[in-house]
Parts: C-alpha cells; structure tokens; sequence
C-alpha cells in the first residue's frame, strides 16, 4: 500500500508528512515528504492547551491541528491509506489517558481518503504505557538497512525516547525482539528556555550551549527523580520535568541551555544501561540531531558509535511520519501495533481507529 503519514510532534514546531511503500511488515520503498510549519500565533494555540484534557483551548487546538494537517496532507496524490497521530496535548497512562487533539473522522471526509487515527488509547485501556509507537517501524527499518546485530535507535524530539532492536526476532511482537521507552526530556525544555529568554524557537546548532557552564548540581537532582528509578517500558507527558525550569532559573542563559542539554544527554546515558545486550550503534533521529553539543555529550557518555539515521540511509526529520504511515497499514490489516516490550501493555494489540469518507454523522 501507499501510505502517508503525518507528525505532530511535542516540539510543537509543525506538521511532517511522508509516503511510504509497506504491506505493514516489510518497507519496500520511501516516497515525498513535506514540511508544514505552525505560524507563531497557531502555536500559541497549542502551547496554551498542553497539559488539559478538555474545554475552549482543546477545542481551538484541535481546529488548528485538522487545519494544518487538512492542508499539508491534501497536497499528496495517489493514497492508499494515511496515518494521522494528531498532537498530544496530555498523556496520563495511569490516570486519565492519553490525549491527541484533532479528528480523524474529519479528516476522511476533507481528504476523501481512509484515515488511521487514535492510536494511542487502545494500548492504554490494556495497561500499557501508549507510548512510544514508531518501535514496530523502527524494527522493520533494522531490517530495511540489513542490521544483523541489536542495535537502538533514538529519538530526539521535545521528548526523547530509545528502542533496542534485535533483528535476528522474527516478528517486532516476539517476546525479546523490541525494548522501547522514553529517556526523559529532550529538546521541549530548551526550546521552552530559549524561546523564554531571547525569543527564538530553539537552540540553533547549539551555540547558546556551546558558550555555557553545566551545573553538575542540577544534573545530579535531575537523575534523582522517581522516573529514573523506574524499570521500562515507561513514557512521560512533555511536562513531566516541567520543575526543570524552576531550578535553571538563576543560571544566564547559556549556563541554563548548557545544563538543560546535559540533562537530555543523562538521560540517555541513564537509559542505554537498560538494553539487554549492547547494541553495534544507536542510530539518532529527531530535531536534537542536528544540535552538536548534544550528540557530542551524548557520544562521551555511551560505549558505541553515536550516529544520525542519515548514517543508514534513512530521514531523521520525516521518519516519526513514516513511521504512522507504517503503522496504519498494520492497523488496516489487523497486525499489533505495540507489545508487551515498547509499552508494557498486558500482550500485542493492535492500535488505532480506521475511519473512512462518508462515515462522518454531523449532528
């Protein structure tokens, strides 16, 4: 099948889209990909809705999510079926939920094309983490690039997660085959500082850190929270270290994004202890790639090469699209989606709501 995959991720930066060629198992082949960005005042909309489970700022944040994915993904021809993850305005696994803001219902009828939505709950309800997803599609990707020892992959978005692979497993469901969980903040508490401070939307290439202290001290009681201490599958909500800021506070700004970038590389380091086995390489995808001090602090801290997905081939700024592009195929065919390995859910379900046109019932 054709299918397109769209990405919202925490980094509230904007919207990837991205084609590929699967029958859900196998990827045999990558297509166009496209970029839309949230203008400033669409992403006030959303940051002023992260963290709440209903009311006026969910729904605004909801209209601006369907708009601009409306608008990016109607511009791809010849689709099969499309992957929509929606933005995560809140992720509770153990209380309330876990929310993504924008419906797909609504988008089958506005794109006249069979659209996978809602991925997420189904892995809750059964006791899982919902969270992180693209580890089934990073396992087909290990066997795309013909890996023939475990190795990991991680992402580097406002949040940063880590999948173990062993490709020798034969399906990414079989007990041993996938190891996946989140590491701890990555790039959304810089992002939030610099924006803060000086107004731009990131820490571009690095350069407020690169000129700042680490406040070891910080580090330290960074790694001392609860969430460390407990064993994966396990995910966060974005602003689960949300006390991150508070304690920055009295740093210049440099020292501040210095500190903030160490924490994100601790945290990895921290998580690379949990992989059965020592993987050949971890392979990095996401926004905090392209941020050398961050590469360069997490390869001092880990005992193999460090390099960005471009590595093996593949598109680290499209690949968390592709990746529901895979994944709704799966749930086109009644394949799993997340296992007791990636999510801690009880056994492997298969994830997700597949929504056709005509199916909408406006009231």
């Amino acid at each position: 099948m054709r299918a397109l995959g769209a990405m919202s991720g925490t980094s509230l930066d904007g919207v990837d889209a991205a084609m590929i060629e699967t029958d859900g198992e196998t990827v045999t082949g990558f297509g166009e990909a496209a970029y839309r960005p949230y203008s400033d005042d669409e992403r006030a909309v959303l940051r002023a809705a992260l963290g709440r489970w209903e009311g006026p700022e969910v729904d605004a944040a909801a209209e601006v999510v369907e708009t601009a994915h409306a608008e990016l993904l109607a511009t791809f021809e010849d689709v099969d079926v499309v992957g929509f993850h929606g933005q995560t305005l809140a992720h509770d696994p153990r209380g309330r939920g876990t929310l993504q803001a924008g419906d797909g219902r609504l988008l089958a009828e506005v794109l006249g094309r069979p659209v996978v939505w809602d991925f997420r709950s189904a892995d809750v309800r059964l006791g899982g983490e919902g969270a992180p997803l693209a580890p089934f599609f990073h396992f087909a990707l290990a066997r795309h690039v013909g890996a023939a020892a475990p190795l990991a992959m991680l992402n580097l978005g406002g949040v940063g997660n880590l999948t173990w692979i062993d490709p020798a497993a034969a399906r990414p469901e079989d007990t041993g085959a996938l190891l996946a969980f989140d590491t701890g903040p990555a790039n959304a508490p810089i992002d939030d500082l610099v924006a803060r401070r000086t107004g731009e939307r990131r820490d571009e290439g690095g350069a407020l850190a690169a000129a700042g202290e680490v406040d070891e001290r910080i580090v330290e009681r960074f790694l001392g929270h609860a969430y460390f201490y407990r064993m994966p599958p396990k995910s966060l909500d974005r602003d689960a270290f949300a006390a991150l800021a508070e304690a920055v506070a009295p740093l210049s700004d440099a020292d501040a994004a210095a500190t903030l970038t160490a924490c994100a590389a601790a945290g990895v380091m921290r998580a690379m202890e949990h992989c059965p086995a020592p993987p050949e390489r971890l392979l990095v995808t996401g926004g905090g790639r392209h941020n050398p001090v961050l590469m360069a602090m997490i390869e001092a801290g880990v005992d193999c090469p460090v390099q960005p997905v471009e590595a093996a081939g593949l598109d680290g700024d499209m690949l968390e699209a592709q990746a529901f592009a895979y994944l709704a195929v799966r749930v086109a065919r009644g394949l799993p989606t997340s296992a007791p390995g990636t999510t801690g859910v009880r056994a492997a379900v298969g994830g997700g709501t597949l929504s056709r046109p005509g199916e909408l019932v406006v009231a």
